[in-house]
């Protein structure tokens, strides 16, 4: 496990790496780059790069820390890619069940696999489900998905956004987090894009977050990530949903 420095989140348990390119927004995928620089590090966890690896000996580690902790889970990887068993994935969530003084934020680009998991399945209540939402043709219709899985949080990972979403049915949404991608390849976000997002969530009583601009300011002009800030808008957005406690799966 280890500290993270994503702007939602505390820390980061992967009990899973390594994935498989999916849709648009896996096109620049910084855990692959982050897989490849570890891999020639020779780190644990990398010797086959970012292949898929299960890693059953890290499972136990939330259990290991007594403060309570927000856990992005397999920030390096996809809990419900196709690759990894649903037996294993019991396994996962059995370990949520069981540190319950802890928050785990599960995002997944594999949404058409949620229903059909969770149908048979309750949900942690210490579990936020989220889907990435990048795009119309590919993020928008895993909004539906997740949906029909209830949880004490669903959320959406709008990074990186990629175009006009258009107009959004956030019903049954809890959270929205909005991000411009990073790294010297990395795509253009607009403004209005961001903020199109943002006056949805409003209008439909959805907390939001924007987590950054990424390698392009509001102004089209590319410079160091942390030169663009995370002002929409004249103001940071760092809303926190508030968890339905008696969500059950």
């Amino acid at each position: 496990m280890a500290e993270s420095s994503i702007e939602w989140t505390e820390h980061t348990w992967n009990p899973v790496t390594g994935c498989t390119k999916l849709s648009p927004g896996c096109k620049h995928c910084y855990a692959e780059t982050m897989a490849r620089r570890l891999h020639a590090m020779g780190a644990a966890g990398y010797e086959k790069g970012f292949q898929l690896a299960l890693h059953p000996e890290r499972l136990q580690q939330p259990l290991q820390r007594k403060r309570p902790t927000t856990y992005f889970v397999n920030s390096m990887s996809d809990l419900f890619h196709e690759g990894v068993p649903d037996a294993y994935i019991d396994q996962v969530l059995d370990v949520c069940d069981r540190t319950p003084w802890h928050t785990y934020q599960v995002l997944t680009k594999r949404g058409d696999r949620l229903p059909q998991f969770f149908g048979s399945r309750r949900c942690p209540a210490n579990v936020w489900l989220g889907v990435s939402v990048e795009d119309r043709k590919y993020g928008v219709p895993r909004i539906a998905e997740l949906r029909k899985v209830m949880a004490a949080v669903r959320f959406l990972s709008v990074e990186p956004l990629l175009e006009d979403l258009g107009p959004l049915d956030l019903s049954g949404i809890h959270w929205v987090i909005v991000g411009g991608e990073s790294g010297t390849k990395a795509r253009p976000m607009k403004a209005e894009w961001a903020d199109g997002v943002r006056r949805q969530a409003a209008a439909q009583g959805v907390a939001f977050f924007f987590k950054q601009w990424g390698a392009w300011g509001p102004d089209g002009v590319r410079r160091d990530k942390k030169r663009n800030g995370r002002e929409l808008g004249g103001r940071r957005w760092d809303e926190f949903p508030v968890p339905v406690v008696s969500a059950a799966c």
